[in-house]
């Protein structure tokens, strides 16, 4: 079974439903929590990386001491020509790390059950509109020179992109479950109500999320 290694930032941060859909599709998942003491490594310990978001900022290295190893792994990725997914705080980490700046978004913080439109569809997003979460405060304001946007929304233009051909930053959230966002909700003192599309529509998250983790799995086991 191929093997991806996982950075985690944070407890409520986890793997959600990729825990579970990865290695049902052959790829084996090993995460490491930096902010327990784990060692990030220089290089990919694995066939594949995955970049877990958190609530930190993609900057605050002063505060996070972990971030400038993760930010040296995921150009070390990109080199290397490892797949690579970074998810909301790991699509920021990527993008600074290929060169790209991330900063407050202007438009304020988006948050809950929204969409976003798939601009270039590749192997990793399909063609249409995704159903996801959104759960963050800044956002990528320049790509990286020779990245490929993939997504936006209406609120943010930089959704999704990829860097070179196996590296993908996704800004939102397709593998969160609902327990997961009502904690992201409580630790962030937001109105509950944000929260409760979720569950209404857990079945096309679900659906959505299913779709990009087999997408990925197939990228990294061939």
């Amino acid at each position: 079974m191929a093997r991806a290694l996982v950075v985690q930032h944070a407890a409520h941060e986890g793997l959600g439903w990729f825990q579970d859909w990865l290695p049902a599709m052959a790829l084996d998942v090993h995460p490491i929590h930096p902010y327990l003491g784990h060692r990030v490594p220089a290089t990919v310990e694995g066939d594949a990386l995955i970049v877990l978001g958190g609530p930190m900022g993609a900057n605050d290295d002063d505060t996070v001491p972990w971030l400038p190893g993760t930010r040296e792994l995921l150009a070390t990725a990109i080199d290397d020509g490892v797949p690579t997914l970074g998810i909301c705080l790991g699509a920021q980490l990527l993008a600074v790390a290929a060169g790209g700046v991330v900063e407050t978004g202007a438009n304020g913080p988006e948050l809950g059950l929204g969409t976003v439109e798939v601009v270039e569809s590749d192997h990793l997003l399909p063609e249409g509109t995704l159903p996801v979460v959104h759960w963050h405060h800044d956002t990528v304001t320049k790509l990286p020179s020779d990245a490929v946007l993939l997504a936006s929304s209406d609120a943010y233009r930089v959704q999704a992109y990829r860097v070179g051909d196996v590296a993908w930053g996704l800004q939102f959230h397709v593998e969160a479950t609902p327990e997961m966002v009502r904690d992201w909700a409580r630790h962030d003192h937001v109105d509950p109500e944000v929260v409760d599309p979720v569950r209404f529509r857990e079945g096309d998250l679900r659906d959505a999320g299913a779709q990009i983790a087999e997408r990925f799995a197939r990228i990294v086991t061939g």
